[in-house]
Order: C-alpha cells, then structure tokens, then sequence
C-alpha cells in the first residue's frame, strides 16, 4: 500500500492519502509507526496503525466527555459503545484509570459532596444514583454512612419549613402525606421524616383553614343549604386534609 501525500487538518490530525484513499490519523500514530519515513506500508501493517487510531481516537474522545463533568466507567463506556469495539473500548478504559481521569473513590466523594451542597437528595435516592451509575455498592454505603445523621435532618428540616411556608391551601394531614411522598421519592427515610413533621409548628394552619372555608363555602351555597350544606363543607375539608375537629371549630365560630 503506497503513502502518496499528507495534509494537515484541524486539530492534532492529517489526512494521509494510501493508495488514493484519505485516511485520517492522529500525529501520534504517524509518529509511533514513523509513517513519514515510509513509502510504503503492507495490508498487516494498516491494519494496526489504523487500529491503534481508533483507539486514540476513543480516548481523545473520552477525555473531552470527562473534561465537561467526572464520569464513572460506565458512563464511558456507554458513551464509547455506539462507535467503538469493545477491545478499544476495554483499552481506552484502561489508560484513562493509569492517567488518573477515571477514580471510582473520588467520583463518590465528588457526587455525594456536591449533593450534600447543590443537590436536595437524601441518603437512599444518592445510594441508589451512584450504584445505578456503576459504582461499587459497598464503597458507596460506606461512604453515605459517614455523613453524621443530624446532617440529614437539617436537609429535611430546611426543605419541610419551605414547602408549609408556601401552602395555601391544605390541611395538616394532606400536606404531612405530600410531604413525605415527595420526601420520600427524593431519597429520605421515613423515619426522618416523621421525627421532623412530629415536631414543626403548624401555626398558620388555622388561617388556611379559615380561607379554605370561606372559599369552598362561597362555592357549595349557591347549590346546597342548612345541614346538607354543612355536610357538603365537611367533607370537601376532609379531603384536603384538615382534621374534623378543626372543621367543627370554624363552623361554631
């Protein structure tokens, strides 16, 4: 196979024209195999050269993926699966763990710190993201464990106190079953959950109440009156969580 000309393209790459056909390799393949002393190469020797550029290729590649955000070997190697072969894939994988760009240990640690900082998850929904993502199970158990218990509550704390501030309209028992749904689904313990609902003061909860009353009241008399009414009222409280001794208080008031 005849080596006619190069031509220098964007970035660290050359067109090389064999036998007529523009290949394009990276300048460190032309270097390994001193293609420029060259004229001519057999159908073994191509064969390697334009393995061994697949195979930067796939690491360039994979470098630029975890320069935008850390990534674990799973996200590489699904990232690599749709263009490259699973021995270049395996190879790339490698030499990105000897470079030091692919540290399981660290991915944890960064992942969970910049949750614990940025993120709303709780210990269950990061276990379950990390081990999702390839990590090993044990490591990222351990490494979730360290975090000090009251760290979780003040999370929760923090997130609960929001959501009864911006309430308008359910009652204490409505807005406890949203909260730990919602809680729930983002990762925390149910235990955590309720140890914090148990003791946060549901003030405003009366003025809801109040206001639910006068607009679900506003609503259901232009069809109902006297005790079907009063019925009526009861029971579309009922469904928005207040208590029915809440309810009974604002109807004799």
């Amino acid at each position: 196979m005849k080596i006619e000309k190069y031509t220098k393209i964007k970035g660290n790459k050359y067109s090389v024209y064999i036998d007529g056909v523009a290949v394009k390799l990276y300048d460190d393949v032309i270097v390994k195999y001193e293609l420029l002393r060259k004229k001519e190469i057999s159908n073994e020797l191509f064969t390697e050269i334009t393995e061994y550029n697949d195979y930067l290729e796939a690491y360039y590649k994979a470098l630029k993926y975890i320069t935008k955000k850390l990534r674990t070997e799973k996200e590489i190697y699904i990232y690599l699966e749709k263009n490259y072969e699973k021995n270049v894939i395996k190879e790339t994988i490698i030499k990105l763990k000897k470079d030091g760009y692919l540290n399981e240990d660290i991915y944890i640690k960064s992942f969970i710190s910049d949750q614990l900082i940025l993120g709303k998850m709780g210990p269950n929904k990061i276990i379950s993201e990390l081990i999702n993502l390839g990590c090993n199970e044990e490591k990222v158990r351990n490494e979730v464990a360290k975090i000090e218990e009251n760290v979780w509550f003040e999370r929760i704390e923090k997130i609960i106190k929001k959501k009864i501030r911006l309430n308008k309209s359910y009652g204490i028992n409505k807005l406890r079953d949203k909260i730990t749904y919602e809680l729930g689904n983002i990762g925390y313990y149910k235990w955590m959950i309720d140890e914090i609902l148990n003791n946060i003061n549901y003030d405003e909860q009366d003025d809801i109440l109040i206001k639910e009353y006068k607009r679900v009241c506003s609503k259901l008399e232009r069809k109902y009156e006297g005790k079907e009414l009063e019925l009526k009222i009861i029971t579309k409280l009922l469904s928005k969580g207040f208590t029915y001794e809440q309810i009974k208080k604002v109807l004799n008031d």
